[in-house]
């Protein structure tokens, strides 16, 4: 599934990275034990004075993860900071979660239980709660934040495409938390 927001291609490339590097990590140390198990086996090495240890080698299994570490981090860093910077030219809308549905609010006060937006234009939500934490999540466009009651959070995005994308409650607000759905819609 591709994603239909501007950042979500960040948010897959960062993905991507992350699950490429720990499977060569996953793989390259599954390799070293194996050929370690069959070179120092008991039987071929009884006594294990004969082993030396090599300082090149323990410097390098702590300098290699750590850079492995430090550059996941910057992409991870990056991509969640595209995602913090509101835009200042974003349309703003109101977005009010409660015990079990999604309201929003436009500029000009109409309010909808579904979110519509136009195409190519960045949006900025103010998210809160009436009753207990939900978690506004919008699988498409790579995009999760929490409401919580008493505190407003904000997020936003900008749609790639016109079309209709799910709104999902991703944090259980109850015995109706599977019900609490809507819907983005994006018009041209």
């Amino acid at each position: 599934m591709s994603g239909a927001s501007s950042y979500s291609g960040l948010v897959d490339q960062t993905f991507v990275l992350i699950l490429g590097s720990s499977l060569i990590m996953l793989i390259g140390v599954t390799v070293a034990l194996v050929y370690f198990v069959m070179k120092y086996r008991r039987d071929k090495n009884p006594n294990p004075a004969q082993i030396k240890d090599s300082k090149t080698l323990e410097i390098l299994w702590t300098v290699l993860p750590t850079i492995l570490v430090m550059v996941m981090f910057y992409y991870g860093w990056a991509g969640f900071k595209v995602m913090r910077d509101i835009p200042d030219d974003a349309m703003e809308v109101i977005v009010n979660a409660r015990m079990w549905s999604w309201n929003f609010e436009y500029p000009n006060g109409v309010q909808s239980a579904e979110l519509y937006v136009p195409t190519g234009r960045p949006v900025s939500l103010k998210l809160r709660s009436s009753d207990v934490i939900h978690s506004f999540f919008v699988p498409d466009f790579r995009l999760k934040e929490d409401c919580m009651p008493g505190q407003e959070n904000h997020a936003w995005f900008e749609t790639t495409r016109d079309g209709e994308f799910n709104i999902l409650c991703a944090e259980y607000c109850g015995d109706q938390h599977s019900k609490m759905l809507s819907k983005v819609v994006s018009l041209p």
